[in-house]
């Protein structure tokens, strides 16, 4: 549960921001989203692979 306390005089809508800020740092979304349909893991582990991948090659073309 986040809870953010607002202090006298402030404006309402800075208060939903660091609201907002710090509910996506939480990662609760991305959790739920990850949640709803089911991944298998050899799937889980060749999408790992191909971003390995993927960041080794632009690690390659930024040394040339």
């Amino acid at each position: 549960m986040l809870i953010i306390p607002v202090k006298d005089g402030e404006n309402i809508d800075r208060a939903l921001k660091r609201f907002k800020r710090k509910f996506d740092r939480t990662g609760t979304m991305r959790q739920l989203r990850n949640r709803q349909a089911f991944t298998k893991p050899s799937v889980k582990k060749r999408a790992q692979i191909q971003k390995a991948q993927y960041i080794q090659n632009l690690r390659d073309q930024e040394d040339i």
